[in-house]
């Protein structure tokens, strides 16, 4: 189901893929995140291919009952970073550029910290 954007001229579909392409770019700008985990057959393929096409991977984009965006994301960080911290500054930065860019209502940003590796 696309995100859509309703006025007096018409209506505006955003497919989740393009949600989830602008939640990647912004959950790997925040410092202390290493890389997106694979949770599908699909993303793992995407992080083989890679480019920019793995930026949706480990991004999960569904909507609430209010049409709102629920974004899921999986994540791998450094070892010694406040996680909660980074999670909190993901969030931000996440629910700021999808609703910017889109015009969206971001009511909900999950993280899943996947794993933690050594920097």
């Amino acid at each position: 189901m696309p995100g859509v954007i309703a006025n007096e001229f018409g209506k505006i579909n955003i497919g989740e893929e393009i949600i989830a392409n602008i939640a990647g770019h912004a959950a790997t700008e925040s410092c202390g995140v290493v890389g997106m985990n694979s949770k599908t057959a699909t993303d793992a393929l995407l992080k083989i291919v890679g480019g920019e096409a793995n930026k949706k991977c480990g991004v999960k984009v569904s909507f609430d009952e209010e049409g709102g965006v629920v974004i899921d994301l999986f994540v791998t960080m450094i070892f010694g970073v406040s996680l909660p911290v980074v999670a909190q500054n993901m969030i931000d930065n996440v629910k700021y550029h999808v609703s910017d860019v889109t015009g969206l209502k971001v009511n909900m940003v999950n993280i899943h910290v996947e794993s933690v590796i050594s920097g």
